[in-house]
């Protein structure tokens, strides 16, 4: 009740509703999937069954308090970057439109030869004016075609391996998803879903189709008898350590727990990730700006000291 209204509040309620009249409460979260995945409704399954629900909803919520915070590193370190280039396409912008034909004017007036890099930012600045409303259009429209292109299942493995090829990013997308997958498989192990049944999920959740056709090689794997470790090895997307630890952990039985380091190991990674991305982008950023607005200074200087030195003769 003390929840704002909205589609969570709208489930929790039909989910009161359901278990009053009998429903378990794994049944009750199954009819909303949009609120609670098949993460959640296995694993509160496994809890019903083993009779420690209690166990398992601290797990979920830890798992999500995890999964949540990992989120918000990664999403918090482009929030910077993202505004610094808005404010630059602003200030440029600004300078394209309103400052550079007021500099044209004044050449004009005074009818004086103009350097080719002036002539060429003039004629940048006149398109600028006429057609600026096309700009917005290309991030846009390439977007529009990444969506296109992930529409095809074959379409989408190729820009997801892509993605991991990018230097830097694709390591921190790599190491990202490791982490997710890794705690959603180590929770679902631990909280007693079986093996099989987790990897699907994991399967399922993984949002990157490279990661998850090496999931499903696990699951294959598994199904036919064999190990986790060796799919994974084949697959070359995960490190040797993260392989032997699962290894390690599949012979000694206490598979949860070792998948619950390589998380922590994993996240740690992220954190280190991303703090050198900012440290790398702060510097590109700031060279990359003062370079185009240095040349639009020199641009528009050069023909006015060929103006002063005209004047002082």
């Amino acid at each position: 009740h003390q929840m704002k209204p909205g589609v969570l509040k709208n489930a929790l309620i039909d989910v009161v509703d359901d278990v009053e009249s009998g429903s378990t409460l794994s049944e009750a979260f199954g009819k909303h999937p949009k609120c609670f995945d098949r993460l959640y409704v296995n694993m509160v399954k496994a809890g019903e069954a083993g009779g420690a629900l209690e166990v398992i909803l601290k797990r979920l919520a830890e798992f999500k308090e995890k999964s949540q915070s990992l989120k918000r590193r990664v999403t918090g370190a482009m929030i910077y970057p993202v505004v610094v280039l808005l404010v630059a396409v602003g200030i440029l912008s600004f300078i394209m439109i309103w400052i550079i034909p007021k500099f044209e004017k004044i050449f004009k007036d005074f009818g004086i030869p103009l350097p080719d890099l002036t002539l060429w930012l003039m004629a940048v600045s006149r398109w600028f004016v006429q057609y600026w409303y096309i700009l917005p259009l290309f991030p846009l429209c390439f977007w529009l075609l990444l969506k296109l292109v992930r529409l095809n299942r074959h379409g989408a493995y190729a820009l997801d391996r892509l993605y991991l090829w990018i230097p830097l990013i694709g390591k921190l997308i790599e190491k990202t998803v490791v982490a997710r997958t890794v705690r959603t498989l180590g929770t679902l192990v631990a909280s007693g879903v079986p093996i099989l049944e987790s990897l699907s999920i994991v399967r399922e959740t993984c949002t990157n189709a490279v990661f998850e056709r090496m999931y499903q090689r696990v699951y294959e794997s598994i199904r036919e008898g064999d190990t986790i470790a060796q799919p994974l090895k084949e697959s070359r997307l995960v490190d040797d350590m993260v392989v032997n630890m699962i290894d390690v952990g599949e012979e000694t039985g206490d598979l949860d727990s070792m998948l619950y380091k390589v998380a922590d190991v994993y996240d740690e990674e992220v954190n280190v990730l991303v703090e050198g991305l900012l440290k790398l982008l702060e510097p590109m950023m700031t060279v990359i700006l003062g370079v185009m607005v240095g040349t639009i200074v020199i641009a528009l200087f050069m023909p006015l000291l060929s103006l002063l030195d005209n004047l002082s003769k």
